[in-house]
């Protein structure tokens, strides 16, 4: 998916960039208003946006609506292994944070981050983190999972994701035992509503231990899987808790780091 929304132009632009597994995020800052948000498929962003140099990969800023860039911070899954010329790159957990500020204003919640490959649950007291748990592990609380479990019942994400009344029991731990698992429940004829429940139920029970080890609300709860309303309204049922699900969930990390690049300075990107 690409979505590029350009609200304003000049020489004032803050760029974030988060490199993730499954897609890539681009958010712009001008004066402190986002004016430009961009999601791609990861292979779409090199192929379209970059250039392999001698100083890493350059990106086309002008192209993705950026131009006049000041400053690029990067972050994400990607971050390590692929270097994008002229950007400063932050760990994940601080760009998430970062960005889960600037998007709610609030200094004082827990943090959940779904992502295509991890999930993370972070701590934030007084705009600081002061503690997390993260899931790289294994796939099965992640978008990754759910895309999988979504072909297997012949929905769309987005379908999917609406569904969290009567959910089936599904018991497997792992990946790939899950989706065996669920096409057992299909042979037993339960309904598909019931089915895609119970699939963002296995999600809300992979994420409880680290939710329930850090504690605290509200949650804020960011990433891909966040545009589905069926994890958050599992959250609110079975923790009791407040939820808040910002405007631009995926877009998270990548308004995070945005937002580093604005408070570092504004050193001009070469080649704007």
């Amino acid at each position: 998916m690409c979505r590029i929304i350009r609200n304003g132009a000049g020489d004032n632009m803050f760029c974030g960039i988060d490199l993730g597994s499954r897609s890539v995020k681009v958010a712009g800052l001008k004066d402190g208003q986002l004016v430009v948000s961009n999601v791609m498929e990861t292979v779409q962003f090199y192929r379209a946006y970059g250039q392999r140099t001698e100083q890493g990969l350059a990106v086309d800023y002008h192209a993705l609506g950026l131009t006049g860039t000041k400053r690029v911070v990067a972050t994400g899954y990607g971050r390590n292994t692929i270097r994008i010329a002229g950007a400063v790159v932050i760990a994940e957990l601080k760009a998430h944070v970062l960005g889960a500020i600037w998007q709610t204003g609030l200094k004082n919640f827990t943090l959940l981050d779904l992502g295509g490959q991890d999930s993370k649950v972070i701590k934030v007291k007084n705009g600081k983190m002061i503690d997390f748990q993260t899931n790289d592990k294994c796939a099965a609380s992640t978008g990754r999972y759910l895309e999988n479990m979504a072909a297997i019942l012949g929905l769309s994400l987005e379908e999917l994701g609406q569904y969290s009344e009567h959910p089936v029991e599904l018991n497997a731990t792992c990946a790939i035992f899950g989706e065996t698992e669920l096409i057992g429940r299909i042979v037993e004829g339960y309904s598909v509503p019931e089915l895609a429940a119970g699939v963002n139920y296995t999600i809300f029970k992979r994420i409880r231990p680290m939710l329930t080890a850090l504690g605290g609300e509200p949650i804020v709860f960011t990433g891909g899987v966040a545009r589905g309303a069926a994890i958050a309204e599992l959250l609110k049922r079975e923790l009791k808790v407040a939820v808040i699900v910002p405007e631009r969930p995926q877009l998270n990390g990548a308004i995070g780091c945005a937002v580093h690049a604005m408070e570092m300075g504004d050193t001009h990107v070469a080649g704007n």
